[in-house]
Order: structure tokens, then sequence, then C-alpha cells
């Protein structure tokens, strides 16, 4: 019988860790069904191009507001990973409006909060983010997601793979 190598460990290690890390992950909330990945400032700049669009998008909750007969919530979107959780860590890539039937309680969507929707693209609409005009991505809302710290802290490792010396204090 032949010995095992370091080598051959490694290549016998190696998928199973990879099978590991990538079953801590949780599933997509959502199915995706054609959705597209253009940003929403890609949408911002040629609307007409993805009219009715249907998308997966997320990110930071900027504000409510409650009207009459909906409600809007503007975001500033981030990348998503793939479980569709926002990554608040990455820089924003555009705000949207994520527009909601009827009335939503604001204390469920607190400001700050991460969110993920999904939806179709229903238009877009000028307005401003500071004094800066700005073309807001409209997304008429079918189902959405706010997430709790635990359920953004779920399902990522603590599996660190690198060469040196590392001090962790706490």
């Amino acid at each position: 019988m032949r010995a095992l190598t370091a080598q051959s460990l490694l290549r016998a290690a190696l998928p199973a860790s990879l099978l590991w890390l990538a079953a801590c992950a949780p599933a997509p909330i959502y199915k995706s069904t054609g959705t597209i990945a253009a940003a929403p400032f890609n949408v911002a700049e040629t609307p007409e191009r993805y009219a009715n669009a249907d998308v997966v998008w997320g990110g930071r909750i900027v504000s409510v507001r409650t009207l009459a007969d909906r409600s809007e919530i503007e975001v500033l979107a981030y990348p998503l990973d793939g479980s569709q959780r926002p990554k608040a860590g990455d820089s924003g890539i555009g705000r949207f409006v994520a527009v909601m039937p009827g009335f939503v309680e604001p204390l469920n969507y607190p400001d700050g909060g991460l969110i993920t929707v999904q939806g179709r693209l229903t238009g877009s609409r000028a307005g401003k983010v500071g004094e800066a005009n700005y073309v807001f991505p409209l997304v008429g809302v079918g189902q959405s997601h706010v997430w709790s710290a635990s359920e953004m802290n779920s399902g990522k490792n603590n599996v660190h793979f690198g060469v040196g010396l590392g001090v962790g204090i706490r």
C-alpha cells in the first residue's frame, strides 16, 4: 500500500473543505426568475431599456414615506451576496425607491436597516439627494425582507487562510 503524501492529502481535503464552506451560506430568499443584475444607477441612466424588468435589489433603508395609497422606501443599494443579503461593507451602487401597496409601519422598516426586495421596475422619478439632482428607479415590490443582525451574521464562517502571525484583541 502506498504511503499518503502531504500533497495527496491536500488534494483530497481541498474539495471537501470547499463543499463545507459552501454549505455554511444560507440559500437565497427569492428565486431568480430572469431577474436583471443591473445596478440602480444603470437603470436610472437608461430607464427605457429596463422597463418592466424583474429585480432583486437590496441595501440600507434611508427613509420611509407613507402616502394615502402606498408607502415608499428610499434605499441606498449595495451588491447582494449569494444569500441576497446586502453587502453593507461595500460602496453604495445607487439609490432606488421601493414602492409598496398600502400602509407599511415605518418602525418595521427602520432607517439604517438592511432590506432586500423582489419586484418589478415601474419607471423612474426625478428627485434630490441633499441638494443634488437624482433619478430614482421605482420598484413595485412583490416581496421584501428586512434583515436582523443575527441573519446578517448567520452563515458567515470564521475560517481564514493565510501565512504569517496574527494577533487578535477582543
